[in-house]
């Protein structure tokens, strides 16, 4: 029969007790207490439906048919590792004793990867307000004694723990310490010498009633303990292969049933039995590490509340290999539920797997979470009513670090250790990081030396022993939501917080703000984490609630207490505000109005500036009418506190947003009054009283006198008649003003009384001059259109009764009466009514009654012809009367008539539209000078558009055709299909224009439109030139003649033509009297001269000396020649303005003309050749000053060029004399590497490029050479002559690759060299005719470097060369 426990001797239940620290008392809860949480969560879980995970993700494939284990066997994996699942009948070894191998534990200073190399993204904020989730605490009852232990007994270090109801901590010299809650020291089971002989503890494991004690050794034995007795039960030692570790044994829930791992990657189950009294073990292989190494075993643990869960039945147990995880299960017979391959991943993270059971979609089912490097994958498994299991991957959690521990807090958040020994606390659902706690202190113990297996020899695979450098997978231990970390000299456990503790840590902290964010995130079940909170969620509400309360009062007290007492006012009301909000704030959240208008407004009313700011901080809760029902005294004093800051904008909007009966209704509405605050004294009257019609008459007072007198109204008075008709439009409609509606009961009171006070007759307080209907009269002079929106806004909402009927009979015979019979009011405002009236009888409804008389006689009101005035607004107010349904008053005849005669062409196009004579409609248009240009789109739409029937179309046609033979309209017709910028974007060659009709457009150009000409010719494009030019030369536009020459081509004709111009424009000054003003004569030729000089400029590049000559002289001639003539009769304005614009001449020349030329051609003239030189002498010393720039110029940049050039060359020679060390190991231009010395078998040119530190290599595949036959070459423009330099390239030959990167190197700084600049600055300077940047010798033998027009005169500093 099988092994049952002796459970007389075990301790059940055990409870906490006190300890050294009172903390403690409640963190110990090792059993009972504490195994709550986890299923309280569940409980928890299965509440918040809104907040569970989405499994709707990828599946895995679930398993129809499980693999054998022949397919599992034979299965390759990615990186030529499997798992194989052994016959236990194959293996039968025994166990082979081994030598005692002392172990060491690691500390925290030795373990793995530090460095976190590739990491993809990080998880959101951890920061935010969560507080401090974790509570670690060092248990100093055990730590003490397991130091006191290694020294007293030479225990060793420590190097496994285990806990549950106790707490197991192994040692490196094979003892086993057992202590209870107390922290006490219970047993001490095993001895040194047994540790000798097995090594030290690598593994330990507790059963579930916390009976027995398994333990794993470093040499590969397994011993039982009783807990209850401290005896020694079994002693394994073939369980296994001999000379491999036990990294992992692990107790699964039925007690006789184990599941061990060892060093060489296999797995075994481990049956526990007792027959006739005799204890025995048997073994069973699951997996052989021959092909796949497993480094971690989970199996699935399920507490007594679980234990009639399907899935139970089954005993799964998950394990991880260095490739794939695997899920099987052990009952009712061995099965393979799920493979998983892991994926690239780094070799030395470490592989983890944790289960935990979590309530999914109002199902709890076990999760599995299993990791390797900074992936995390979550696995549901679930059972169908078959009896198959399924996994569900969930969503996975991708980190920015390397995980070396994973471990379930409770269902929902988990706990992680990183390679750096940093805890991160995640919230799984929402995968946010609620904590970071550094952990370096604890210095935990790490499992390499077992992996590596050190005590039996090392004999483990190198994948294996990697993954041992960060393994710590029995340093850390989880219960009932706590953990507990083993370090070389201590024991630490970790758990979470109440939601009390957190607030109170926070509060420690002088944190207040943060705290009541917390606190407001538990009572909103927001909070991630939360301890401590459960039941009905209205109690958990007021827990929640009383603690915010004492922290408010704790709050509000604090920030009096730390108000600065001295300085600035602006400090003070900058502390209040950073805190006042926030009592406030929070009072209104929690719904606690009374609080907040009781006990915390008296105790900031004891500071002035608190109590300002606290009423500032309620206006935008009472604006956004979250804040109902203030206290009066609290309303009062927020009024008048506004009031004396002089923000009576804030005061209106307040007023119209509160109850404000219980304050002093006369006060408020002389202070809105005095104040103009109309809309907030509208609402006083409206709410405190349920008056509606005294607001109405305060305001017609204000407006009404000076409308009545014809004054124009100030912009206060615009403003209060505008929010006037808004208030009579929301009265009429049952809206409130500003906001809101009116009660249901008073709305037809409120409208009749609103009519009626609109139909009096007279005002109250009438004087014997005033007018009948002064409401209406005063509100149609106000705003005729928006008055009557307003009514006919009315009129839809009036039901057909016999009331509503007779309220609009009666309005619109005031309205005519007050209108038709008065003169003051504009033909648009007359307009307007009629429109209105026309509206409302054109309803199928309409019960409205209105004399046709009056249309007509509107009718001739607005087509007077005797008033001239308003002509565009008279047409458009009968369009819209006749649009709205007007037409149907007026007998359509007499109507064409009388709009004809009026030109309102606008309202014939709508009758004949009406009647589809739509050939008379372009007569319309083109009589409208408005609309003239329109015609043609309207022709299109008619022929273009369907809807229009053969004969229609016919006529529109014919009477086009009749009208285009109008040379203005013909014109305006070619211009909008042929000016591509009227708009029209359509290729001149697409259309097929034949010459004769672009010609055609270009005659009616010049004639109608002659400045335009040359604007239109410029992007016109099919033309003939020599027709056009006739056509110009009709017209005599000169200036258009002569751009079509120069077009031509014809240089000199386009010249003689601007000159013959310019000759007649001066010709016309010289004949001028002296008392003839200066007028635009003078501006003409100066405008002509511009545009003449601009020609010779455009065409000199192109033209030889002579041809220059030819062009520049005559120009030369024409500006002296009314000089030469000047006398007494010649007036000296002109003769100064005539000497300024020469010389612009001979200046725009001088770049194209010898100067020598230019002086000898001034002198050979007879008038100045005869010793008159006095008239010339301004023109001769400007060009003498112009030379004189030019010389200091030119010897400047000589100067500059020769530094230059000296610099450039002596550089060149200390690079060339010194030699080169290389900062990289392959040239950068050809990418070759540099050879080694000893191997170095072709020659090498290092090329260093003038001021970089560039270098070029090229390997010339010829001959052997010494490294000290290197070349060195300085790239610097040698003349093509130079047989040093023929000789030089002759002796290395490069390849086609290193010469065509060499040219691309050569072709960046390829330019003019410095010594043929100076060259041709010195050979020039010797002639007499130099002129550097002029043409003045021709020929096509010269060629100039000046003259280039890639010519770029580089004056920048010298680089700084790199040594």
């Amino acid at each position: 029969m099988e092994d049952e426990p002796d459970h007389d001797n075990v301790e059940q239940n055990l409870c906490v007790k006190t300890t050294t620290e009172e903390e403690l008392n409640k963190s110990f809860n090792l059993e009972a207490s504490l195994s709550k949480f986890s299923y309280l969560d569940l409980d928890k879980e299965l509440e918040l439906r809104n907040d569970l995970i989405d499994d709707k993700e990828f599946d895995i494939p679930q398993v129809d048919t499980p693999p054998t284990l022949e397919s599992i066997l034979n299965e390759t994996d990615d990186e030529d590792e499997s798992f194989v699942l052994e016959d236990p009948t194959l293996l039968n070894i025994d166990a082979i004793d081994s030598h005692s191998y002392d172990t060491s534990s690691v500390a925290s200073s030795d373990s793995g990867d530090r460095t976190n190399l590739k990491r993809k993204k990080k998880l959101p904020d951890s920061f935010s307000l969560h507080g401090s989730v974790m509570r670690h605490l060092l248990l100093k009852g055990i730590s003490a004694q397991i130091v006191s232990a290694a020294d007293k007994v030479d225990a060793g270090l420590p190097t496994a723990i285990a806990v549950s109801s106790l707490i197991a901590v192994g040692t490196s010299h094979g003892l086993a310490l057992i202590f209870d809650q107390n922290q006490a020291l219970r047993l001490c089971l095993g001895s040194t010498s047994v540790g000798a002989q097995y090594g030290a503890i690598s593994a330990l494991s507790i059963n579930n009633d916390c009976s027995r004690l398994l333990c794993g050794f470093a040499k590969g034995q397994i011993t039982m303990w009783d807990l209850a007795s401290g005896k020694l039960l079994r002693s394994i030692t073939d369980a296994h292969p001999p000379g491999t570790a036990i990294l992992h044994i692990k107790f699964t829930d039925d007690p006789t049933l184990a599941i061990c791992n060892d060093s060489g990657g296999s797995v075994f189950e481990l049956t526990f039995k007792r027959v006739m009294g005799v204890r025995t073990c048997e073994s069973r292989c699951l997996f052989s590490g021959s092909k796949g190494e497993v480094c971690c075993i989970e199996p699935l643990h399920s507490k007594p509340e679980l234990k009639d869960h399907p899935i139970t039945q089954f005993s799964l147990l998950a394990m991880a290999s260095l490739t794939k995880i695997l899920v099987i299960g052990l009952k009712p017979s061995l099965k393979v539920w799920m493979t998983f391959p892991y994926g690239r991943m780094d070799p030395s993270s470490v592989p983890l797997l944790a289960w935990h059971f979590v309530a999914v979609h109002n199902y709890v089912n076990p999760m599995l979470a299993f990791c390797r490097g900074d992936i995390v994958h979550f696995l549901l498994v679930k059972r169908d009513e078959s009896g198959a299991i399924h996994v569900t991957k969930q969503k996975y959690l991708h980190l920015y670090y390397d995980l070396i521990n994973f471990t379930w807090i409770n269902s929902r958040t988990v706990v992680l250790l990183d390679s750096v020994e940093k805890l991160h606390v995640i919230d799984r659902q929402t995968q946010e990081e609620l904590e970071t706690v550094e952990i370096s202190e604890v210095q935990l113990v790490y499992n390499s030396s077992h992996f590596k297996s050190l005590a039996t020899g090392g004999n483990v695979s190198q994948a294996l022993a990697l993954v041992g450098e960060k393994a710590c997978y029995q340093s850390i231990s989880s219960c009932g939501g706590q953990i507990f970390y083993l370090g070389t000299k201590s024991v630490y456990v970790m758990m979470l917080r109440s939601w009390r503790e957190r607030v109170d840590h926070l509060l420690k902290q002088d944190c207040l703000t943060e705290a009541l964010a917390l606190a407001w995130s538990f009572h909103e079940g927001k909070a991630k984490a939360v301890v401590g909170l459960s039941g009905d969620v209205s109690k958990r509400k007021a827990v929640v609630a009383d603690r915010m309360v004492e922290i408010l009062f704790h709050y509000a007290d604090r920030a009096l207490r730390k108000c600065p007492e001295q300085g600035k006012i602006q400090v003070m009301e900058q502390h209040f505000q950073d805190t006042v909000p926030v009592i406030v704030d929070y009072c209104l959240l929690l719904q606690r109005k009374d609080l907040l208008f009781s006990q915390m407004y008296d105790k900031l009313s004891e500071n002035s500036v608190a109590k300002g700011v606290f009423l500032e901080c309620l206006e935008p809760y009472i604006l956004s009418d979250k804040l109902l029902g203030i206290t009066p005294q609290v309303m009062k004093d927020l009024i008048v506190h506004f009031q004396d800051k002089k923000l009576m904008e804030n005061v209106e909007a307040l007023i119209v947003h509160m109850d404000i009966t219980s304050l002093d209704i006369q006060q408020i509405v002389l202070m809105c009054w005095e104040n103009r605050l109309y809309d907030a004294m509208i609402y006083v009257y409206n709410r405190g009283m349920n008056e509606f019609i005294s607001p109405m008459e305060k305001l017609f007072k204000v407006i009404a006198p000076p409308l009545n007198a014809g004054k124009t109204l100030t912009d206060e008075q615009v403003v209060m008649g505008n929010k006037l008709l808004v208030y009579i439009s929301c009265c009429l409609a049952g809206r409130a003003y500003p906001l809101g509606d009116i009660p249901e009961d008073l709305v037809p009171l409120v409208k009749n009384q609103v009519f009626e006070f609109l139909i009096r007759l007279h005002s109250a307080e009438a004087s014997p001059e005033e007018e009948i209907y002064p409401y209406v009269r005063t509100l149609l002079h106000f705003d005729t259109r928006e008055f009557l929106n307003v009514l006919a806004l009315t009129f839809e909402d009036f039901k057909n009764d016999k009331q509503a009927v007779e309220y609009q009979q009666r309005i619109v015979d005031i309205l005519l009466k007050v209108m038709v019979e008065n003169s003051d009011f504009t033909p648009s405002q007359v307009g307007c009514l009629f429109t209105f009236l026309a509206r409302q009888l054109a309803k199928p409804d309409n019960t409205l009654f209105v004399n046709r008389t009056l249309f007509d006689q509107v009718l001739e009101f607005l087509c007077s012809p005797d008033d001239d005035s308003r002509h565009s607004e008279r047409q458009q107010v009968l369009l819209e009367l006749l649009q709205a349904g007007g037409i149907v008053q007026f007998e359509e005849s007499r109507l064409i008539r009388m709009a004809e005669k009026a030109e309102f062409y606008q309202i014939c196009e709508f009758m004949y539209e009406r009647e589809h004579q739509y050939d008379k409609i372009i007569d319309c248009y083109l009589r409208d000078p408005l609309r003239e240009e329109e015609v043609f789109n309207y022709i299109h739409n008619i022929l273009s558009i369907p809807g229009h029937s053969a004969e229609e179309k016919q006529s529109v046609w014919h009477k086009a055709m009749d009208h285009i033979e109008n040379e203005v309209l013909l014109f305006k017709f070619l211009r909008s299909l042929l000016d591509p910028r009227e708009g029209i974007h359509i290729s001149q060659e697409s259309l097929q224009i034949s010459p004769s009709i672009m010609e055609q457009f270009i005659e009616l150009l010049c004639k109608f439109s002659p400045n335009q000409v040359i604007e239109t010719l410029q992007v016109l494009e099919c033309y003939r030139l020599e027709e056009t030019i006739q056509i110009t030369q009709k017209y005599q536009l000169h200036e258009v003649t002569a751009y079509l020459l120069q077009k031509k081509g014809d240089i000199p004709g386009a010249f003689l033509i601007m000159l013959e111009r310019l000759q007649s424009k001066l010709q016309e000054i010289t004949h001028q009297g002296e008392n003839t003003k200066e007028d635009t004569s003078l501006k003409d030729v100066e405008d002509t001269m511009v545009e003449t000089i601009a020609l010779c400029q455009r065409n000199s590049h192109n033209l030889n000396q002579q041809q220059r000559e030819a062009l520049w002289f005559p120009l030369l001639e024409a500006m002296m020649a009314p000089q030469k003539l000047s006398g007494a009769a010649a007036p000296l304005l002109h003769s100064e303005a005539l000497k300024s614009l020469t010389m612009q001449v001979l200046n725009s020349m001088a770049a194209f003309i010898a100067l020598p030329s230019i002086l000898q051609r001034i002198l050979q003239d007879p008038v100045y050749g005869k010793g008159k030189l006095g008239e010339i002498q301004g023109l001769i010393l400007g060009m003498l000053d112009t030379f004189n720039y030019e010389q200091t110029l030119l010897e400047t940049t000589t100067s500059l060029l020769n530094q230059d050039l000296h610099w450039s060359l002596c550089n060149l020679r200390a690079s060339v004399t010194r030699g080169l060390n290389p900062k990289q190991d392959y040239c950068s231009i050809c990418l070759q590497q540099y050879k080694r010395h000893q191997e170095m078998a072709d020659e090498i040119i290092l090329q260093q490029q003038s001021g970089k530190a560039k270098r070029n290599l090229s390997e010339i595949k010829r001959g052997r050479i010494t490294p000290s036959q290197v070349k060195m070459s300085p790239s610097y423009h040698q003349s093509k002559g130079d047989p040093a330099a023929k000789k030089a390239a002759s002796e290395p030959g490069l390849d086609p690759q290193q010469i065509q990167a060499f040219d691309q190197l050569c072709r960046l700084y390829r330019g003019s060299s410095r010594l043929a600049l100076l060259t041709e600055l010195s050979q020039n300077r010797g002639s007499d005719s130099y002129r550097p940047f002029s043409s003045s010798q021709s020929g096509p033998a010269f060629h100039s470097v000046f003259q280039n027009e890639n010519f770029q005169l580089q004056l920048t500093p010298p680089p700084v060369t790199e040594d």
